[in-house]
């Protein structure tokens, strides 16, 4: 008999509609009518153990105890799943070869092999364990994957990383929370003050933006704009651009600090000859966006609509596994195998079923051209997974936001086969009375994959700053009326408060809030604070624990995440230590690193950090927290850590 093992009841369902039928249920299990049996995990049927496990005096928290570093990891049976895995133990003992149908990602790897490794499967058997990839869980997918199954033990690599990241996670949280928090219940703080390699990033993050925000001291600067005329009366406008000989009104984005110098500027120019000195035109085409990760439909999401990251989360995974519209949400990249591309023509006729239009077009009457290859079909950039596309499902009757997330999703698929965005990019300086003034201006000519989004509104306010002024035919060297010149007021502003779009975005660029070119590189070359799977859980997991509250579409920290966050040492709070840990650990899931190497100096780090925590006094806690927020231990999310 063989055994598939998926992750999930609704991967292990899929899979048994493909499999030859009468299917026979049975409780925990499907049956083929050939004899092969697929089974589920419910996420993580297994965890790794408390500190009072490997010893009973750990469950007392103290200092002396610390860090905690157990010689043998123990794994133990979650007790809500405990059924289930009493069903996988006896299929296992009676398989006589098995099937791993994890996710394909480092955690569902992992979830798997776990589970293989827990119920002793050794020998021949082990090694003969098979890896199907499932993306997308209809019908004719599922089978393709079940028919080009791999040799599961070409992703140890990937396990390890996993396991990796699991135990060193585990180190860091148990031991740093626990040191933090006694010193904590020192000063009278109630509840625990948790400590993650990625959470705590994060929140600093957000104290170190509310910091700069309260800190923030606008002043103000002034522009100088031309307006400009020709000889038959076009007219223009064009920004003065400060020489070197002003640096010293400048400021560190060279705004100019001196209204005496814009006075000058405005009145020397004003009533003079200008001529143009450089005139640079370019027709420029801009490919359409590619199809979604899932960070960037988070983006997308929260701008277009308000959603939180854990709720396009979760609609995501209720299209993927509830309703089978979209492929795999829990994607890091953006690319789709070149084979996928024969499907179009039925995806888009899918699309069309279950939208009818978008931006108020009717998808049938779309310039598509479904022979166009973009450069979304790249099989050298696709690995365990693709980008989130939709599938050849079609249904209807999706709730409001179930309907807006999928059509992100089907836009950034369909303009994959939209012509390229065509316009005239022009910049033209002029020179008057020795000053020089740039006039920018941008034509559309082709419209193509755009005109599936949003037409952008005009700027608000100062009419100097409009992006969408058409420049007259000017030729270099021609003579223009330098009419009587504007000078604006503006006043530099704070940065804005982190939103969710704006977290997300941070957490998936965080090499931009580093100052450590090497440091910077690590973070360019991985994914950033978190991963695609984990990124919505950690934010959520700040809220719950009192760290980060709302204020509008606005995240901010509380007094607690404050006065925490500036506690804690620079190595805790900033991103450098885990861009170090990723690095590692892409390394290990390639085939180039050891699980030593990173797990070896954590011990050695946390030996000093236990320490130092010893000497750290966080006054200004006392009287904060509540015990309610830490009293019941919920469930946690299935690949939400650190």
């Amino acid at each position: 008999m063989r055994l598939f093992i998926a992750e999930k009841p609704s991967l292990g369902r899929a899979i048994a509609e493909v499999l030859p039928k009468p299917l026979k249920k049975g409780e925990g299990f499907v049956t083929a009518a050939n004899g092969d049996t697929v089974s589920w995990c419910i996420g993580h049927l297994l965890e790794l153990q408390a500190p009072e496990a490997y010893n009973p005096a750990f469950k007392k928290w103290s200092h002396e105890h610390l860090p905690i570093i157990p010689e043998k990891w123990l794994l133990t049976p979650k007790r809500n799943t405990s059924k289930q895995l009493g069903v996988l133990r006896s299929l296992v003992k009676q398989a006589s070869s098995l099937v791993h149908a994890g996710d394909p990602d480092r955690e569902g790897q992992l979830l798997v092999d776990e589970l293989i490794n827990f119920l002793g499967v050794k020998g021949d058997k082990k090694a003969a364990v098979q890896r199907c990839l499932i993306n997308d869980l209809n019908p004719a997918a599922v089978s393709q994957a079940v028919a080009n199954l791999r040799r599961n033990q070409d992703f140890i690599p990937l396990s390890t990383s996993a396991l990796a990241r699991s135990r060193a996670d585990w180190l860091y949280g148990i031991n740093l929370t626990r040191a933090y928090t006694l010193q904590g219940q020192q000063v009278g703080y109630k509840g625990v003050l948790s400590v993650g390699r990625v959470q705590t990033p994060v929140l600093g993050l957000v104290v170190r933006r509310d910091l700069a925000i309260a800190a923030f001291v606008s002043h103000p600067f002034y522009e100088v704009w031309a307006q400009l005329a020709t000889a038959t009366g076009e007219r223009f406008k064009a920004k003065w651009q400060p020489s070197a000989a002003c640096q010293p009104y400048l400021d560190e984005q060279g705004r100019n600090l001196s209204r005496a110098l814009a006075d000058n500027v405005a009145r020397r120019i004003s009533g003079q000859t200008g001529t143009v000195s450089r005139l640079q035109r370019e027709h420029k085409k801009q490919s359409a966006a590619l199809p979604y990760s899932l960070s960037t439909l988070q983006i997308d999401a929260s701008k277009a609509f308000g959603l939180s990251a854990q709720q396009t989360l979760d609609i995501c995974q209720e299209l993927y596994e509830k309703y089978q519209l979209i492929t795999y949400p829990r994607s890091d990249c953006r690319f789709l195998p070149t084979e996928h591309h024969s499907q179009a023509a039925t995806v888009v006729a899918a699309i069309e079923h279950n939208l009818g239009q978008l931006n108020g077009q009717a998808i049938a009457t779309l310039p598509l051209n479904l022979q166009q290859k973009s450069r979304a079909w790249n099989d050298t950039k696709v690995s365990a997974h693709h980008a989130i596309i939709p599938t050849l499902k079609r249904h209807s009757g999706l709730s409001k936001a179930q309907g807006q997330v999928y059509g992100l999703v089907s836009r950034n698929y369909l303009i994959q086969f939209m012509a390229p965005y065509e316009f005239a990019s022009t910049e033209v300086e002029v020179s008057i009375a020795a000053g020089s003034f740039i006039a920018k201006a941008i034509e559309p000519k082709v419209e193509g994959w755009k005109q599936l989004f949003p037409k952008r509104s005009a700027k608000a306010g100062d009419p100097a700053e409009d992006a969408d002024q058409l420049l007259p035919n000017l030729t270099k060297g021609q003579l223009l009326s330098s009419l009587q010149a504007d000078l604006l007021e503006k006043a530099t502003s704070a940065p804005k408060p982190y939103s969710d779009a704006t977290l997300l975005a941070a957490m998936t660029g965080i090499g931009a809030h580093v100052s450590d070119p090497a440091v910077r590189k690590i973070l360019k070359d991985t994914d950033g604070l978190g991963t695609e799977a984990t990124r919505a859980g950690i934010i959520e997991l700040l809220f719950k624990r009192g760290f980060l509250l709302r204020q509008g579409k606005s995240i901010v920290a509380t007094d607690t995440g404050r006065i925490f966050i500036t506690a804690l040492p620079d190595v805790a709070t900033t991103p450098d230590m885990t861009a170090q840990w990723e690095a590692q650990l892409t390394a290990i899931a390639e085939g180039r690193g050891q699980y030593q190497a990173l797990m070896d100096p954590l011990t050695e780090q946390l030996q000093a950090m236990t320490l130092a925590s010893r000497s750290v006094v966080p006054t200004q806690l006392k009287g904060l927290g509540t015990a309610k927020v830490f009293g019941k231990k919920k469930r946690a999310r299935k690949k939400t850590s650190a």
